[in-house]
């Protein structure tokens, strides 16, 4: 009686087993480059942005900044060649770099500068001073 009591029992978790852990699926998968870049250095390290509009590559003596919108490398940030790995952090576009060599790691914080088209507008001061303040005082 036992026996059949256990078999019964066996029989139920083999059948619960299989209606909520079915068999293994395969799938094939396609793939095709997206990108190749022609980097004039060996790569070190990669780390995406954290909103992933950026590429980070980590070369020797410094990190190109890739923009995938753009599609294209847009800066260029020397650091020191000792570097060996990058990670982008969680707030905004901050890095960590580290050099295992040097034991030395380096936190970076980047801040975007944009470029207002500020020709024609009245102003005071010289026309090529290096910093514009740009006042919009009679927009309503």
């Amino acid at each position: 009686m036992v026996k059949k009591i256990v078999t019964f029992i066996l029989a139920i978790v083999a059948m619960a087993a299989c209606a909520f852990f079915p068999g293994a699926v395969q799938a094939e998968v396609e793939w095709k480059v997206f990108k190749s870049l022609d980097l004039k250095a060996a790569p070190l390290d990669v780390a995406p942005s954290m909103d992933g509009q950026r590429l980070f590559v980590l070369t020797p003596g410094e990190i190109l900044v890739y923009s995938i919108p753009e599609g294209k490398i847009t800066d260029h940030i020397p650091v020191d060649k000792e570097f060996d790995r990058i990670v982008s952090l969680p707030k905004g576009d901050t890095l960590s770099i580290s050099s295992s060599k040097k034991k030395l790691l380096q936190v970076i914080l980047l801040e975007n500068i944009y470029k207002i088209d500020v020709s024609g507008l009245p102003f005071k001061g010289p026309r090529d001073a290096p910093v514009t303040v740009a006042v919009y005082d009679d927009y309503q």
